[in-house]
């Protein structure tokens, strides 16, 4: 890659990422990408299919794919990866060039303003090479469609000059590997989404899945941790290999101050205690939007947008980055009406279910 080029991907990777992020994305449990995760996870990522912990089913089939593709001597079919955000997408990727023995260019799709930006990444791909595009589904519609024969025919059209006058010519790429990565498969188009040959959706992880990548996490940054230590992490991760190792640095830091450098179950208990983390993964934001639906609301139904007045969040953050786990855990519904409180919430707050109104009459009639 020329010095022209580089400079071209790197700027536009840099206004991506200096693009603001809401204050939610920087608390402890967000699931997104902190600044204090880069550096760290880049040392704690598998390199190998054979070192990747968990998503069995995508590796045994990423394998076979990988396996028949070098005997054939040709490029590994265009991969999709979707799923929540922390759940190994991009380590995925890294994972698939380095068994494919190729290079790897990452790129997000936020970053590829123009057809120029698309052009200069591309026709420095060299053969077999893997380009991965993270948040594809943020592509511009213009750009897309240029992507399309890329993918199709190793080619890119390009336009030169304008008017009447205005000529295309077509340039040869070299044979390459897209793996796209996005949170919101529903929002990419059809076209773009049918020229994957390969589609892999990542499931959330077990605790146990979590508990050997914290153990794993620990034996690379040389943490003492025994299994009921790892267990109590994994147990608040939230089904993240992102918050655990998150969760692994600030115990780690706790336990060296407190606990002579040992992380045992009572330690992690603590440290996770002292950052507001509960034994489910919740945080005191939840904890407040559960709080603001029962106690302001009567439990609900209450309106997004009367939600997030109510608590100060934004209606975009209530959506996408605290109701997924709330609903996962089953602790509030969507309904036609808005958000309710579930029985789960009430006692997972300690606080006492309130009787309905049928309910209250029918007790009434019984008593008398």
């Amino acid at each position: 890659m020329s010095a022209i080029d580089e400079s071209i991907l790197t700027s536009s990777m840099h206004r991506a990422k200096t693009v603001p992020r809401a204050e939610a994305e920087n608390r402890l449990l967000t699931p997104q990408t902190r600044d204090e995760d880069m550096e760290i996870e880049q040392s704690l990522r598998p390199k190998t299919l054979q070192e990747y912990i968990g998503q069995e089913k995508i590796k045994h089939q990423m394998q076979i794919y990988i396996q028949a593709a070098k005997l054939r001597g040709e490029p590994l079919d265009h991969v999709l990866l979707y799923g929540p955000p922390g759940l190994g997408k991009t380590t995925l990727a890294a994972i698939i060039a380095n068994e494919m023995g190729a290079g790897l260019r990452m790129t997000t799709g936020p970053a590829i303003e123009h057809h120029g930006d698309l052009a200069a990444i591309l026709s420095n791909l060299q053969p077999g090479d893997v380009l991965f595009i993270d948040e594809i589904h943020r592509l511009n519609s213009n750009v897309e469609e240029k992507l399309y024969t890329a993918m199709e025919d190793f080619a890119l059209d390009i336009i030169i000059g304008k008017g009447p006058s205005a000529k295309t010519m077509r340039l040869s790429l070299a044979p390459f590997t897209l793996v796209g990565a996005t949170t919101r498969a529903g929002m990419l188009t059809g076209p773009l989404r049918d020229r994957f040959g390969v589609i892999n959706r990542l499931e959330m992880y077990t605790e146990e899945e979590l508990s050997t990548i914290i153990k794993r996490s620990a034996r690379i940054m040389k943490v003492e941790i025994d299994e009921a230590g790892a267990h109590e992490m994994a147990r608040r991760s939230r089904g993240t290999p992102r918050i655990a190792n998150r969760f692994l640095r600030r115990v780690r830091d706790y336990a060296q101050v407190m606990a002579g450098g040992v992380i045992t179950e009572k330690v992690a208990q603590k440290a996770l205690d002292m950052l507001e983390v509960d034994a489910l993964g919740l945080d005191q934001v939840d904890r407040n939007i559960l709080e603001t639906i029962i106690y302001k609301f009567a439990g609900g139904p209450v309106g997004l947008e009367t939600l997030a007045a109510s608590t100060g969040e934004e209606n975009v953050t209530i959506e996408d980055v605290y109701e997924p786990y709330l609903l996962q855990l089953g602790f509030i519904n969507r309904t036609p009406r808005g958000r309710v409180a579930t029985p789960n919430a009430y006692a997972h707050l300690g606080i006492a279910l309130p009787q309905s109104p049928a309910a209250s009459k029918q007790m009434s009639l019984l008593e008398d």
